[in-house]
């Protein structure tokens, strides 16, 4: 079953609702995520401005999102050139569908682990989500969502990069000269950063996320080692894959309660001493709205990830896709 199915109850609590594009710094935008009751999230999406096109790190997964970016674009009258995914998530990629309807030429970058998950994880997570259709049980709601995601598996040519990375690039997007890390068995097998040194701004993508980290298909330890790599990027500001923009400090803060952890998944310490350690561990950078969908999240991933028996634990630190 979607992972997302499992944890539905969770994912449905009422969230605050999204805001217009957001001025970071200058020259760079962010069109927030959003966890609305009732269907699937959205990604951040960080559009950097440069001289020659917008170039878009991660496009969603609603149209209305994807549509969002295109909305700038025209206000702007500047084309989005560039969409840079940081990673092969539906709700970070599932927008390059609508966008290459609409901007002829768009060019899209990302890391050469979005192939394999087209023909792996995310094809059989669709045989998954056509079996629950099939089964007659779903409520129109959750109908709604299953069909949403078939349909953007389904245009699986068009989520795929123009141009795969396999490793670290220093690439001119947009006329703009960026910092692209790549870091190998983090949240997936292949996770991509921009940096842009004019605004300090970088986009990290799921390698931070709020209100939990989002072990679905991660290797925690790799993980931990890209987060060292993020500290070493001299960024001002950091933006997550979910959640609000951050400074050094905070990300600090995010760092160490992500090692404390899986230092407490590591120990023989109660399920909601580990839960209720992140939540403490995070102090004000978490939401007290925030706080039970947290711990109901981190328990179900000490459960079916950080507790589970080595072979399932480690599934994703030895996979390619």
């Amino acid at each position: 079953m979607p992972l997302w199915a499992t944890l539905l109850p969770i994912l449905l609590m009422s969230q605050p609702a999204r805001a217009t594009p957001l001025a970071v710094a200058a020259g760079v935008y962010l069109e927030r995520d959003s966890f609305d009751p009732g269907r699937q999230p959205d990604g951040n999406s960080v559009i950097f401005v440069g001289p020659h096109g917008l170039v878009v790190v991660d496009s969603g997964r609603h149209a209305e999102h994807t549509q969002a970016l295109l909305d700038f674009a025209a206000a702007r009258s500047t084309p989005i050139s560039t969409v840079v995914n940081s990673h092969w998530h539906l709700d970070h990629l599932g927008g390059n569908a609508l966008l290459r309807d609409q901007v002829p030429g768009l060019k899209v970058v990302a890391s050469s682990a979005v192939a394999p998950a087209l023909k792996g994880w995310l094809a059989n997570s669709r045989r998954e989500m056509q079996a629950m259709l099939d089964g007659g049980t779903l409520d129109a709601a959750t109908q709604a969502m299953v069909r949403l995601d078939i349909a953007l598996i389904d245009r699986g040519p068009q989520l795929l990069p123009d141009m795969a990375l396999d490793g670290p690039r220093a690439l001119e997007l947009g006329g703009l000269a960026l910092q692209i890390g790549h870091e190998t068995r983090a949240v997936t097998a292949g996770d991509l950063w921009v940096y842009e040194a004019k605004s300090g701004v970088l986009a990290a993508g799921d390698l931070v996320t709020f209100p939990v980290p989002f072990l679905d298909t991660a290797c925690a330890s790799g993980w931990s080692v890209a987060l060292a790599h993020l500290d070493a990027v001299p960024f001002t500001t950091l933006v997550p894959g979910h959640g609000p923009p951050m400074g050094r400090k905070d990300f600090g803060t995010w760092r160490s309660a992500f090692d404390g952890l899986l230092a407490c998944a590591a120990s023989d310490a109660a399920a909601s001493t580990c839960s209720e350690g992140w939540v403490n561990a995070l102090g004000q950078l978490l939401p007290a709205a925030d706080y039970k969908r947290a711990r109901g999240m981190i328990g179900y991933y000490l459960q079916e990830h950080l507790r589970a028996v080595p072979a399932q634990r480690d599934r994703y630190c030895n996979t390619v896709g």
